[in-house]
């Protein structure tokens, strides 16, 4: 039997790194003495991730442009040609036979490089709307997995194949952890639970409002399970105490689905896939501060099933008390958003994912 090799690239956040090791996960099960490798971004957080998850990652000397002129805009080119450089390397070393990309900088000049070395290579969008970079490679690319209908605006239709985002498979059944996520972050089983989701870094407009309305929450009996993120950890752990539970990042997902109530989250591709699945009531409040505002279109996608709450970041001040109280005090409101929200879930993306990848590497 031969030995296959898979390099695969995804980066920058959570949401493009779990994934790609879902996607990994899923073809090392099919193929138990295949070889993988990573490429990531040094220095993003995907350079530590990995590792954990038990796979070798190198990482390319490369960042995104920033909106403004910068230094680092300046040395923007010669990062990609460096990086476009070594994924030659990488590539004519390791021989992969499919190079798999889940979005993040690395990605860019991998797939670029494997697709100029005639190695097929499978892209994984996981928006309703794409960024530049996987536009680009969509020309080359052998096939297209998308989470969302309508994107052959952006890809040659031919080549795209709707299988939804890969999602941590221990999320599938999390109605049965319910007690022990609520003992492992020793809550009252009593009281209702609220689960702040702001991304691995953190959201600065979502603490600011659990921040303002924290004594709300608690006179109306509510726990709180609140994801800060890394970069606010050291302002809001203060506020850590038996009913609120600060952390910056969240190992134990299917924990905190399962204890979960009612959810306040982002709208980052991968948690509108995870929250899909796990079926719960969510507030949508999207970063407005993303390409083509893709998050406010992910989370307009579940809205429009009638599956979720959408608040902009301008309508906080004003409608996130009322809105929230309502969605609290409505039984019949959490149970409709829970059953419309998990009609939208794809539990079986990641095998439909590989299934394509298997395909490339048997032609």
């Amino acid at each position: 039997m031969t030995k296959y090799k898979f390099i695969l690239s995804g980066g920058g956040t959570g949401g493009h790194i779990y994934p790609a090791i879902a996607i990994a996960n899923e073809l090392k099960l099919q193929f138990p003495d295949a070889e993988f490798l990573f490429v990531g971004a040094k220095d993003k957080m995907e350079m530590q991730k990995v590792p954990q998850a038990g796979y070798e990652i190198k990482g390319l000397w490369i960042a995104g442009l920033q909106r403004k002129l910068t230094l680092q805009n300046l040395m923007f080119p010669l990062k990609l040609a460096k990086s476009l450089l070594e994924s030659r390397r990488i590539i004519k070393q390791f021989k992969p036979n499919v190079v798999i990309g889940t979005g993040g900088f690395a990605s860019g000049p991998l797939l670029k490089a494997a697709g100029s070395a005639g190695i097929p290579t499978v892209i994984q969008e996981q928006n309703s709307f794409p960024g530049i970079t996987n536009k680009l490679l969509s020309k080359k690319a052998n096939a297209i997995c998308v989470a969302y209908d309508n994107l052959e605006r952006f890809f040659p239709k031919e080549k795209i194949v709707l299988t939804g985002n890969p999602v941590r498979q221990d999320l599938i059944d999390i109605d049965s952890k319910h007690e022990e996520a609520i003992a492992f972050y020793g809550l009252d089983p009593n009281k209702k639970i609220l689960l702040v989701l702001g991304g691995s870094l953190g959201a600065r407009r979502i603490n600011q409002l659990i921040e303002k309305e924290l004594q709300n929450f608690l006179s109306q009996d509510v726990q709180i399970i609140w994801q800060c993120g890394k970069l606010y950890f050291e302002e809001y752990k203060k506020y850590n105490q038996q009913n609120v539970k600060v952390v910056d990042f969240i190992e134990r997902m299917d924990f905190v689905y399962a204890a979960a109530n009612v959810i306040i989250s982002r709208a980052g591709a991968s948690s509108v896939s995870e929250l899909c699945i796990v079926g719960k009531p969510v507030i949508f409040i999207p970063s407005p501060n993303v390409a083509e505002d893709h998050q406010t279109k992910n989370a307009q996608a579940i809205v429009d099933a009638k599956g979720a709450i959408l608040l902009k970041e301008s309508e906080l001040d004003n409608e996130f008390s009322i809105v929230f109280e309502a969605l609290l005090k409505d039984e019949g409101k959490q149970k409709q958003l829970s059953a419309n929200i998990k009609k939208l879930a794809k539990p079986k993306a990641t095998q439909d994912i590989v299934a394509e990848i298997v395909k490339l590497i048997q032609l």
